[in-house]
């Protein structure tokens, strides 16, 4: 259950109003969207996430995407967003509990673990091996989109915005990260 109010969308005005109606036109409303939109400056920050997901895609192609995107959300614990892409990978025909990367991937993955746990020790190793395939634009834009990533995340666990109904079904598949257990 969410720690915070839900205001229901026909009480939103201004701007929230108009952000809620154009996604509810474009049949893209979620739980966390409906939780942004308490405030248009917090809404309109956090769509940054879209561009730089396009960003990503385009960099580094829509399997390697969802593979880095699933790495930061289960990796920092976020239920709903660890669900949105378990759903994704599926659709993409991956078992997310077994999933046979190759090279760039298993980079991602590690990537997006590891800014996770300890961002200021990522090791020189996975940047030298990201650099084998991408420029450092490229770089700048995969690091861009795993903060982003990471800025979803704590917004939806630490407020524990509500699971959306059309992920229910698939709640089994998380396994809630562990690394955690022995920081003191």
């Amino acid at each position: 259950m969410a720690r915070v109010k839900l205001t229901p969308p026909e009480e939103l005005t201004g701007k929230e109003r108009e952000a809620y109606e154009d996604l509810k036109a474009k049949g893209k409303i979620t739980n966390m969207k409906l939780f942004m939109l308490q405030d248009y400056g917090t809404f309109e920050a956090f769509m940054g996430w879209y561009p730089s997901w396009e960003s990503l895609v385009n960099t580094v192609g829509l399997r390697a995407a969802t593979i880095y995107a699933h790495s930061v959300s289960t990796t920092n614990g976020c239920l709903l967003c660890s669900l949105f892409f378990i759903s994704d990978l599926k659709d993409l025909g991956i078992d997310p509990n077994n999933i046979e990367f190759d090279e760039k991937e298993e980079l991602l993955a590690k990537l997006g673990a590891q800014i996770v746990k300890d961002a200021t020790n990522v090791s020189d190793e996975i940047i030298e091996g990201l650099k084998k395939y991408y420029t450092d634009k490229e770089i700048i834009i995969i690091v861009g989109f795993g903060a982003q990533m990471m800025a979803t995340n704590n917004f939806n666990s630490v407020l524990h915005v509500d699971v959306d109904e059309r992920l229910l079904p698939i709640k089994d598949y998380f396994k809630p990260a562990t690394w955690r257990e022995n920081i003191k």
